[in-house]
């Protein structure tokens, strides 16, 4: 019987079913389960499997460089960031508020970790996140252009719910690179989030471009409204090698 059932579930596509049916049917008797009991369970089991395999999908295609999670973030010394802090991040509520998040801090600080880390996390709860570098951002885009398909770029940019700007203002940006940045900005402005990581306060970032009515466009859409988190410390890559 059980195998009869897991065949069916195989062709309903009920592949968390699948997975647990042996185990819940086994836990079901010993329990004297209701139907009811027993089949909420099951249900339960495939929302979650659809919840993870959602996750993983999201977590291929966001392109983050390394494999990062929050409980990695090593606390064992003054970060710049406490676990009050930490949790409030960890429940998204800067992406559910539609409020960008510039994560400040020199090299080696932590946040490109921290980003991708919270990155993985709007993954794992089905919002769709993605990661550039914001050299390669700019040579992608580039490339769209040449191939005639930079509006359809900018139109998938407006509906991804989340995008990480990593090292933003590692140098200064050509007016058309700024340009391009706007158009961006501009229009999934209040629909999404950016997170921004750089080593440069915002108050600085004018400076990145040729056009200061363009440079405060760019700060105003990045910073308003924003919220900012400064690491500090020291380098963390430093810190290991003399561990």
């Amino acid at each position: 019987m059980i195998e009869q059932v897991k065949k069916q579930c195989t062709i309903l596509r009920l592949h968390g079913f699948n997975e647990n049916a042996e185990l819940r049917a086994n836990e079901a008797q010993l329990s004297s389960q209701t139907y009811l009991d027993f089949l909420q369970i099951l249900l339960e089991d495939e929302l979650l499997h659809r919840k993870n395999a959602k996750a993983k999908r999201l977590i291929s295609k966001a392109k983050f460089r390394h494999d990062c999670d929050l409980e990695d973030w090593d606390d064992s010394y003054e970060r710049g960031i406490n676990k009050t802090k930490m949790k409030q991040l960890s429940l998204l509520g800067f992406h559910k508020n539609m409020e960008n998040l510039i994560i400040l801090g020199r090299t080696g600080e932590g946040k490109t970790h921290l980003a991708m880390s919270l990155g993985k996390r709007l993954c794992a709860e089905g919002i769709t996140t993605q990661f550039y570098s914001v050299n390669l951002f700019f040579e992608e885009v580039n490339a769209a252009k040449a191939s005639g398909k930079y509006l359809n770029l900018i139109k998938k940019l407006s509906r991804t719910p989340v995008i990480i700007l990593d090292d933003f203002g590692l140098r200064a940006y050509t007016h058309e690179e700024a340009t391009i940045l706007m158009d961006i900005l501009e229009d999934r402005y209040r629909k999404g989030t950016v997170m921004v990581t750089s080593q440069v306060d915002p108050r600085g970032w004018s400076k990145l471009f040729e056009d200061p009515v363009i440079a405060e466009a760019i700060n105003d859409r990045l910073t308003k409204p924003s919220m900012t988190i400064k690491l500090k410390g020291g380098s963390y890559r430093d810190k290991l090698k003399v561990s």
